[in-house]
């Protein structure tokens, strides 16, 4: 059964060094699985992918883009967490590059408040060594690749 599709925008933000900021959250799951992902979130009615990265840069971060370029990556993923309201999705990936800075929760959604446990710069050795889960499983290929390339 089909409970929906749900379109995100999502972030390699990058230091001037080429670590990653990742977010620790929490799955939408009674296991309390938590994961390092990248910020970023749902494409709102009547936003485009780039707008939805742009704002949800800003409500996770507290970090302001005027554009977020093209994308560099997508993929559809189907949704296995058992509280979920999505079984499906798709996620189209910018590239941020940007001084190191601490990420400000001003603008979180009281869920994020929740299921936002921590926040780290991650260079890509710390990335390929670590045991701890993150997604998407490419993220260190990604990171590999973009971490260092001119935006065009």
């Amino acid at each position: 059964m089909t409970i929906g599709h749900r379109l995100t925008s999502r972030l390699l933000v990058f230091d001037e060094g080429g670590s990653i900021l990742l977010f620790l959250t929490t799955a939408p799951d009674t296991s309390g699985f938590a994961r390092w992902v990248t910020p970023g979130g749902g494409v709102d009615p009547g936003e485009t992918h780039a707008d939805a990265a742009i704002r949800e840069l800003f409500e996770e971060t507290g970090l302001v883009i005027v554009d977020p370029g093209g994308s560099v990556w997508h993929y559809d993923f189907a949704v296995e967490w058992n509280n979920a309201d999505h079984d499906t999705g798709h996620a189209e990936y910018y590239v941020v590059r940007t001084s190191r800075f601490q990420p400000s929760s001003d603008g979180w959604t009281d869920d994020e408040r929740v299921d936002t446990l921590d926040s780290r710069w991650w260079s890509l050795e710390d990335l390929q060594a670590t045991d701890e889960p993150y997604e998407p499983a490419q993220l260190p290929g990604l990171v590999s690749q973009y971490r260092f390339e001119r935006e065009t």
